[in-house]
């Protein structure tokens, strides 16, 4: 099945978080999972050379990966912005969006991890244009495509309402910005990182 438009938007209300991040049974990723990938972000971030001094999260959810990543950069600043007016009044997150979030100073260090499947096509392009704004180091980023969709993912615990679109869709808009490291990292072009050429793609 082929979904390049998204059904009725989600409202990211209670029933949206216990679905896919509260419930064991139906959630998406586990805490286990988030600790897993944060270790994999600090590590890269240091075999990189990057000092990490501030991060920003855009749509840091319920914040799993927060919690871990605090206890392994200590000594960063963490910002965790989110769109969900639920997720902000229990948490106490910044509300606001990926596309149009804007800081005093850049971050070493931008999240941004299964957010962008659900803005169109060109609202995810402002958002791919802000990071370069507000990022002076290590992109994290990821977003459901349409091969993973089709071929990876657990439907059963995946959301369906998204903009599903292609892995090339992204790369020819993140490219301009941020070299491609792998694994969901890109170096921000110009910025005095080392990337050994068998490390990126």
């Amino acid at each position: 099945m082929h979904l390049s438009r998204a059904k009725a938007a989600p409202s990211f209300d209670r029933a949206y978080y216990k679905r896919f991040y509260l419930d064991p049974r139906t959630a998406v990723s586990t805490r286990g999972e988030m600790r897993t990938r944060a270790r994999l972000i600090a590590a890269t971030t240091a075999h990189a050379g990057l000092p990490v001094r501030r991060v920003l999260e855009l749509g840091c959810g319920t914040g799993m990966l927060r919690a871990a990543l605090i206890r392994l950069l200590p000594r960063a600043q963490y910002v965790a912005l989110e769109y969900s007016e639920y997720l902000c009044q229990r948490y106490g997150w910044e509300r606001g969006s990926a596309e149009d979030y804007r800081a005093s100073a850049p971050f070493d260090l931008v999240i941004c991890y299964d957010v962008l499947q659900y803005l169109p096509a060109a609202a995810a392009q402002r958002a791919i244009t802000n990071f370069s704004r507000l990022c002076r180091g290590v992109l994290y980023f990821a977003a459901l495509t349409r091969h993973d969709y089709e071929h990876n993912c657990d439907r059963s615990r995946t959301d369906a309402a998204v903009h599903l679109r292609s892995a090339r869709w992204y790369r020819a808009r993140l490219g301009p910005h941020f070299h491609e490291a792998g694994l969901g990292f890109w170096l921000r072009r110009g910025a005095p990182l080392t990337l050994w050429e068998l490390e990126s793609l």
